[in-house]
């Protein structure tokens, strides 16, 4: 038997990367998965190289939309009968420099993705049963840029600050029906973290005890696990996947 046979899965963010690194791995642990992103060509090519509409299916849609959120959920009840697993993968960092400088419309969209789209797919998914036929689990995708500071990308580290708090918050107020936990990546291998390594890859590995940047099935193994039912006695925590990063420093 397959960890996620006869589950229902939600994954944002899921059309490259860690997200759909993601939905990958819980395709082949037997679940059936509604995958978003908001770019409906990728997200189609996503879904079908993930599997057939009987097992996969997409919708496409930004984040912070409600009624993007809405119609994702809908997919996932109506099509596959429920919702039990979800995996709030969905970030941005649209601007880089320091706090200070940073524009207050800028500020606003990142808290509106990074944290309020998560706390309203956990809503959604709850007023939609997830937790009612067995133990659901919600993983959202923080970063160790929540953990300490971390130049250029000040703001974003705040609202996944924010999001491991929501994460340990929210773990109190749905439990015992669902789990809800987190993971904090360091850098992984990514286009939406190229700029943090691009040119300079061997300097920033100095910085990673492991030898090498994450790559998304990393992230997807750790998700996984938190997901499952080994995990079962473990909700309201921040799983860090960083390849030591956090104990040694910034490398150079």
């Amino acid at each position: 038997m397959k960890p996620f046979d006869g589950k229902v899965a939600l994954v944002s963010g899921a059309s490259r990367g860690i997200g759909h690194a993601i939905a990958e791995r819980l395709v082949a642990g037997g679940a059936r998965v509604v995958i978003t992103a908001r770019k409906e060509a990728a997200l189609k090519e996503a879904a079908a190289a993930l599997g057939t509409p009987d097992r996969v299916r997409y919708v496409a849609g930004s984040a912070e939309q409600p009624e993007s959120r809405q119609a994702a959920v809908a997919a996932a009840v109506e099509g596959f009968g429920a919702i039990d697993l979800l995996v709030n993968n969905t970030g941005i960092n649209p601007v880089y420099g320091p706090l200070l400088d940073l524009d207050p419309a800028a500020a606003r969209k990142i808290f509106e993705v990074n944290c309020l789209a998560a706390l309203n797919w956990i809503r959604l998914a709850r007023e939609a049963g997830m937790g009612e036929r067995g133990p659901g689990a919600v993983v959202n995708v923080s970063s160790i840029a929540g953990l300490r500071p971390s130049t250029g990308i000040g703001f974003y580290g705040a609202t996944k600050a924010m999001l491991s708090f929501l994460t340990s918050q929210l773990s109190v107020e749905l439990a015992p029906r669902i789990r809800v936990n987190a993971v904090a990546p360091a850098v992984v291998k990514t286009r939406f973290a190229t700029a943090l390594y691009e040119g300079r890859e061997e300097a920033v590995l100095k910085g990673y005890p492991m030898g090498r940047l994450g790559e998304p099935e990393d992230i997807a193994g750790a998700v996984a696990f938190l997901l499952s039912d080994d995990a079962a006695w473990t909700t309201g925590q921040t799983l860090v996947v960083d390849g030591g990063h956090l104990f040694v420093g910034e490398g150079e």
